[in-house]
């Protein structure tokens, strides 16, 4: 009864402040970045991170999830908080950074950060590279997150997939709670969408990603690497396109569409259908981590995986 409860409170939400938006003159404008032609309300993601909150305390108080997990994910409220500031007023990307890195700070200091690094023949349990490896992630998955969230429909529907891909391989209320947390704002959001999520939503999602992530990998240290695989789509498109864009001499913090999901639209493809495509390729991935014993198998046949997928993207559309 509560995920129905919390899945109508997500819709509600969204739509109210949709509504609100518009009366406000609160819309995305269109940029270099955008993949959309026409202003469009933002801030759905206030819809998503107030469900989740709300949905965690509710887990919490009914012992429900792991006191740790949730403090180290509550404290996410902050980065929600500056991603809304930034989608108003826009903020300083130093200070945004220092933000980032002390929540980041705080819930690896939560969770005990990660003890060890597996790599199959040998691990790693020096505090200090595994404190540096894990800060890194955090700050690279907020930020790409916030990246990717680029077309309609398509960072929503990566984190319902997500949410789902978690509850079947590790159970957990809280994969639940996540998962109709966006579902409720993808109606919204579906293509042409109605409302974006803004960096309220995406900031918070990527640090939500990265402390599930660790805490998994806590557990039992080749989850990294599922949670890395499962993950994929969305970390290869992005550090690859940041590592070709850096070759090209280009100015890494100026707006660009030159994401593998942006050169598809360039190439005619609907955000629809590149949602779905997407989507296909995950739902791949899923299988080869829920069917393959071996994760670094799993692992090593996705990254073939992706890589053609961006060879057929390079195909469509060239990266210039």
């Amino acid at each position: 009864m509560i995920y129905i409860i919390l899945l109508l409170l997500s819709f509600a939400l969204t739509y109210f402040i949709k509504e609100y938006a518009i009366k406000k003159s609160l819309v995305a404008t269109v940029n270099k970045r955008s993949s959309h032609s026409v202003p469009t309300p933002h801030g759905g993601g206030i819809a998503v991170s107030l469900t989740w909150f709300i949905g965690l305390i509710y887990l919490y108080m009914n012992d429900q999830i792991d006191p740790t997990l949730f403090y180290a994910l509550i404290i996410g409220a902050v980065i929600a908080v500056v991603g809304l500031v930034d989608d108003i007023v826009e903020l300083s990307p130093k200070l945004r950074m220092v933000v980032f890195t002390l929540v980041g700070a705080s819930g690896l200091y939560i969770i005990c950060g990660l003890e060890t690094i597996t790599f199959g023949l040998f691990d790693i349990s020096n505090i200090v590279v595994t404190s540096a490896f894990t800060m890194l992630l955090i700050l690279w998955y907020i930020n790409l997150t916030n990246f990717i969230d680029g077309i309609d429909s398509y960072l929503a529907v990566k984190f319902i997939f997500l949410s789902v891909a978690g509850f079947l391989l590790f159970g957990g209320a809280h994969f639940a709670v996540l998962g109709v947390a966006v579902l409720g704002f993808l109606y919204w959001n579906w293509h042409k969408a109605k409302i974006f999520m803004g960096d309220v939503g995406s900031t918070l999602l990527g640090y939500t990603i990265a402390i599930i992530t660790i805490y998994y990998a806590n557990i039992e240290s080749s989850n990294l690497w599922i949670w890395l695989t499962l993950y994929g789509v969305f970390w290869f498109d992005a550090t690859l396109t940041l590592i070709r864009r850096k070759l090209n001499g280009e100015k890494l913090t100026q707006a660009h569409r030159k994401h593998a999901y942006q050169r598809l639209t360039q190439a005619g493809w609907s955000h629809s259908r590149v949602t779905l495509a997407a989507l296909g390729l995950n739902l791949v991935i899923f299988s080869l981590v829920y069917f393959i014993p071996n994760i670094a198998v799993s692992f090593v046949i996705s990254l073939v995986l992706l890589y053609g997928a961006m060879r057929f993207v390079d195909s469509k559309k060239k990266f210039e």
